[in-house]
């Protein structure tokens, strides 16, 4: 491992703030820790001056590679061109925005060659506002419990280092739901995690909108679980089961007392809402499986590349 070659790759979507210093961090670490390396930028369908700034920078360094999406197909499609591209002995997988620090690389590299095939990182003392830190919190634990995984890791993101065994693992893998964190700990190896501060972003706004966040929430709970579907059926059960305990009191009510029932508009109403949500929800669950259904039936190429910049062999 004395002569290790090591592949980054970042996924960027219009970070023309961030993307120099990105670089410039990024090299000089890999410059005194890396004997070999390759850097992939992966341009996913950017729209401000980011294609040409790598264009600049692979000039200036043949070791930066590009690859240019013909449109924006998503961080998860952008990380599955730089996996089946990358040709190092080691990758590692970080976001362009520096909340994942360049010089926490080292530590990866050195349990990579204590014989982990899987170093992930672990966030601490995130520094987005409360509400996203919540909900982020909320969402890996969630995850973590309904998963079915044995080695879900919380407040774990897509920064990590993959031996080549594991990426080739991962290329393997025909889903087009990619969730990486999920996959990473799905195909197992032995794995270990290293703490870090994440860093406020270096520039820029987020990319990940509030949507595109619950999309990406959706993808992992939905891939790696069918707790939604039994959630479905448990809930039909229950409201069997209140409708059936329902009908007998009245049963009762009306043998004994001669009570005709729960008179009212407002009664009959409720009881129509509760059944007609319940529905909706089974409904809207069956959706969410048979849409990533479609998807997979439907073959569609993950991504499309545009041109490349650089010596790759896919």
């Amino acid at each position: 491992m004395g002569n290790s070659f090591f592949s980054i790759i970042v996924p960027i979507y219009n970070e023309g703030e961030v993307l120099l210093e990105l670089c410039k961090r990024t090299v000089a670490v890999l410059e005194h820790h890396a004997h070999e390396y390759e850097i992939i930028l992966i341009d996913d369908g950017s729209s401000d001056k980011t294609p040409l700034l790598m264009t600049e920078l692979h000039r200036n360094n043949p070791r930066i590679k590009c690859i240019f999406l013909s449109r924006n197909f998503g961080q998860p499609s952008a990380l599955s061109a730089g996996l089946d591209y990358a040709q190092g002995d080691a990758v590692v997988v970080m976001d362009a925005d520096l909340q994942d620090p360049p010089e926490t690389l080292p530590s990866f590299f050195e349990k990579w060659r204590e014989g982990y095939e899987v170093v992930y990182g672990v966030r601490t003392k995130r520094k987005e506002f409360f509400l996203k830190r919540s909900a982020y919190w909320i969402f890996y634990r969630l995850f973590k419990s309904v998963a079915e995984l044995e080695n879900a890791v919380l407040d774990s993101g897509d920064f990590s280092l993959l031996d080549r065994k594991v990426v080739l693992t991962l290329r393997s893998m025909p889903e087009r739901t990619r969730f990486l964190r999920g996959l990473r700990s799905w195909v197992g190896y032995r794995q270990c995690g290293i703490v870090y501060e994440r860093a406020s972003r270096f520039a820029g706004i987020p990319k990940y909108t509030l949507s595109k966040l619950f999309r990406l929430a959706f993808d992992g709970l939905f891939s790696f679980s069918y707790l939604p579907l039994r959630f479905a059926t448990l809930l039909g059960f229950s409201v069997a089961l209140f409708a059936g305990v329902g009908i007998v009191v009245l049963l009762y009510l009306r043998l004994r007392y001669g009570v005709l029932g729960i008179v009212g508009f407002s009664s009959t109403l409720i009881v129509i809402l509760f059944i007609g949500a319940v529905q909706l929800i089974s409904i809207g669950i069956l959706g969410e499986y048979i849409g990533r259904i479609y998807d997979e039936v439907r073959r569609r190429p993950m991504y499309i590349i545009q041109k490349t910049l650089g010596s790759f062999k896919p």
